[in-house]
């Protein structure tokens, strides 16, 4: 069974965060390089969870007033 992955932990730079083991960066036990990986948080800010495909608040999927979902029509 995998760890929970924490969304914003206080000090990220200080774990690699490659694989389940979260090593400290400078004791990389899994090989993955002589780079530790670093978290989310660290490369897309710290709201990184609220934005791509897996978004944690959906789209909205309401049209504005003023818009209709078919095109406008060429005269």
């Amino acid at each position: 069974m995998s760890k929970r992955f924490p969304m914003n932990p206080a000090h990220p730079e200080r774990v690699c965060w490659g694989c389940d083991r979260y090593c400290s960066t400078d004791a990389l036990v899994c090989g993955n390089g002589s780079v530790a990986t670093l978290h989310p948080a660290e490369l897309f800010g710290e709201d990184w969870m609220n934005f791509g495909m897996d978004a944690r608040t959906p789209p909205p999927t309401s049209l504005p007033d003023n818009a209709s979902s078919e095109p406008a029509a060429k005269a």
